[in-house]
């Protein structure tokens, strides 16, 4: 319970209050809450009650018939209070803070409940320390005093709010920790690798150090690649081969040659990363290998015997696209069986050479 001097309430005594007269605290830095969690306090209240008493602010204010009537405010235990309306209590225990607290004392008194029970998450309790320096005019070791914590403390909470909505979501929503969060804020000035780092830490499950080496090498990357100026088609291939793969690629080159680095995150990464590049590499193989065209037999006679062929096996061809290959036709001998007999008995002298 937020603690306070015994003069700071009513006589240091517990009141009841009908929980409909109680107004929610404007200033109420805590913006989510869980309905399960919420659903199990319900249960606990209407078994036992609420055990430890809300802290409001009270002040009377005239009604239009002229008489008075109280109104409270809320200062701490809105978390109580909305378990007590789902397990439908009439009313509940209070601590009425004497006087009229002004605004910034509220969210001051707010934020203290809430760190001290430790229910307000990383994001929440960011917007609130930067209400108080915005809207309050506080310093940082001044917030830093009044919440027990360091300079440093309050200066890195706020940093958070200078992360794209998304990954402040996942930060609320627990996605990633605050301690994730270091590394991604390096990466400030280069939104598409914060982001590509941001899915890797949740979907990977990759741990603080392992997201900060990455961000560093990311960082050096950076002032490499203005350095050396590297083509803009390297630059390419490594942004298709990153979300290609679904993980970071690095392309380093060298006066002679370079390397490649593909980042897994563990065996099983690894595994699915091969198979891909195993699936790619035969894909583009068998691209480059044209279709094998299947045989023709076709029948051709050499001796000018029509029962005699031979039949020889030749590549298919497109009939429409393709001429018809020349036919092999054998020469024709018209001359009778003397005159065949009188040629080869016949003996030129001429066509003899030694």
């Amino acid at each position: 319970m937020l603690e306070a001097p015994e003069s700071s309430f009513y006589n240091n005594a517990v009141f009841w209050v009908e929980v409909e007269k109680i107004k929610p605290n404007p200033f109420q830095p805590r913006k989510e809450f869980d309905e399960a969690k919420l659903n199990d306090l319900a249960r606990s209240i209407r078994q036992y009650g609420v055990l430890q008493p809300l802290v409001v602010s009270r002040r009377e204010v005239e009604r239009p018939d002229g008489g008075l009537v109280a109104e409270y405010e809320l200062i701490a235990g809105e978390r109580r209070l909305r378990a007590s309306k789902l397990a439908g209590v009439r009313e509940v225990p209070v601590l009425i803070r004497a006087g009229h607290d002004d605004d910034k004392t509220k969210l001051e008194l707010a934020i203290i409940e809430n760190l001290q029970r430790e229910d307000l998450n990383p994001i929440d309790r960011a917007r609130a320390f930067d209400q108080l320096i915005e809207q309050f005019g506080f310093k940082h070791y001044e917030i830093a005093e009044k919440v027990g914590k360091s300079r440093e403390y309050v200066s890195n909470s706020v940093r958070l709010l200078s992360l794209p909505a998304e990954l402040q979501q996942g930060l609320a929503e627990g996605k990633i920790t605050e301690g994730h969060c270091r590394p991604l804020l390096m990466l400030s000035g280069r939104p598409e690798e914060q982001m590509t780092l941001f899915k890797e830490i949740y979907l990977k499950k990759i741990t603080v150090r392992d997201a900060e080496a990455i961000a560093r090498r990311i960082a050096t990357d950076r002032v490499r690649k203005k350095e050396y100026l590297y083509s803009p088609e390297i630059l390419q291939m490594e942004r298709e081969l990153t979300e290609a793969l679904g993980t970071r690629v690095n392309i380093e080159t060298k006066e002679n040659g370079g390397k490649l680095a593909i980042d897994f995150a563990s065996e099983d990464d690894l595994r699915a990363i091969f198979s891909q590049l195993a699936a790619r590499m035969a894909a583009a193989k068998s691209r480059e290998q044209p279709p094998q065209s299947p045989l023709r037999r076709d029948s051709v006679n050499f001796s000018g015997d029509p029962n005699s062929s031979v039949e020889i096996a030749a590549p298919a061809f497109n009939e429409e696209l393709s001429p018809a290959p020349e036919q092999v036709v054998p020469e024709l001998d018209d001359r009778s069986k003397e005159e065949k007999d009188k040629d080869e008995n016949t003996f030129d002298p001429t066509s003899f050479s030694i």
